[in-house]
């Protein structure tokens, strides 16, 4: 199964060694990737040295341990550490991932943690979100309907319509699946790419949503649906399972029927 591209940066240079404590057994080494903005250095990667006998199984337990016996001033995201939230996305071994669902087993050798590709770094390991969530935004994620809500009820939907959003809902907007795709690493300004995409045809799927015309019509662009080329990768990097592509092609083929 391949990888994807880890950040391009030439300009990365090798960073701080950290040994394992003295009497170590079971130790493994993290390579993580390094950017202090205010410092006016370039990135950099240090190794740390985890002894795992008194570390827990996954990625993120790890990262966690680093930060808090053997550097504190490294930096990340991270909330739920059950896969739900999608604070604790990065580059692991050289495909997106969580952190907290990805086993320290599952990596041989070092184990290579960089920040989501294609994204602007704040600071280490956390990518700046702005535009993701501004275009999250775009797509208008709620209900939107011209009929008067039931007075006596909520707006109900039968069994197989609430169904056919099944691989849609789950999304957590990690975005994974937006930047491990090349199309949106050529085009982020104007794509909106696989994750924005799978979440605007969540919306056009839902029965009791009365906004579809006026939904594709804002997604009838060149850019805006036409950039993907089925590439996949979104469905290979997408931690919950999902397939975005499968989305896309959905949106496509319900614009082609209405001409």
């Amino acid at each position: 199964m391949a990888k994807f591209f880890l950040p391009p940066n030439s300009r990365i240079k090798p960073g701080k060694e950290h040994p394992a404590p003295e009497g170590a057994a079971n130790v493994r080494t993290f390579k993580v990737y390094r950017w202090e903005p205010d410092s006016g250095e370039n990135p950099r990667v240090d190794s740390y040295q985890v002894d795992l006998d008194s570390c827990g199984p996954m990625v993120l337990d790890a990262l966690i341990k680093i930060k808090n016996e053997i550097d504190p001033t490294l930096t990340f995201r991270r909330s739920c550490r059950e896969g739900i939230c999608g604070s604790c996305a990065m580059n692991i071994d050289g495909r997106n991932t969580l952190a907290c669902t990805k086993a320290i087993d599952e990596v041989d050798g070092d184990v290579r943690i960089y920040p989501l590709p294609s994204m602007r770094v704040v600071k280490d390991l956390v990518p700046d979100m702005t535009h993701f969530y501004a275009q999250y935004a775009s797509i208008k994620p709620w209900i939107r309907t011209q009929t008067p809500a039931p007075p006596d009820r909520e707006r109900l939907q039968s069994k197989d319509d609430r169904e056919e959003l099944d691989g849609l809902y789950e999304c957590i907007l990690c975005a994974c699946c937006q930047t491990s795709c090349p199309s949106y690493w050529w085009n982020p300004d104007r794509y909106l790419g696989p994750a924005i995409l799978l979440q605007a045809y969540r919306w056009i799927a839902d029965s009791r949503d009365e906004a579809t015309g006026e939904r594709l019509d804002e997604l009838e662009d060149p850019f805006k649906l036409y950039r993907c080329h089925t590439i996949m990768n979104c469905a290979e990097a997408c931690p919950k399972g999902l397939n975005p592509a499968k989305a896309i092609a959905e949106i496509k083929r319900l614009m082609v029927a209405r001409q």
